[in-house]
């Protein structure tokens, strides 16, 4: 499922224009970015958590030449399901 057809089921679940509904997922979606950002983490109960991570810096290498290549640390965005959503999909 895209963003697109995202917008659609929620427009039509939740009997609202789709308009709307694209302003409520690109809300949710700004809110979620601003919290990681700021060192936040963010929890829906029975779906699951948002929260960052930092990674480590690491060698790697190109597959194309094997030659080595330095990947440099970053912080990453990290999703954990929760437990009813572990649940629903088994």
């Amino acid at each position: 499922m895209n963003k697109a057809e995202l917008i659609e089921h929620i427009a039509q679940s939740a009997e609202i224009s789709k308009s709307a509904a694209e302003r409520a997922i690109d809300a949710m979606v700004g809110a979620v970015k601003t919290s990681l950002k700021k060192g936040d983490s963010v929890t829906l109960a029975g779906f699951g958590s948002f929260y960052a991570s930092d990674r480590k810096a690491r060698v790697g290498r190109n597959p194309k030449t094997g030659d080595k290549v330095d990947i440099p640390a970053a912080r990453v965005p990290r999703f954990r399901a929760g437990k009813a959503m572990k649940d629903a999909l088994n």
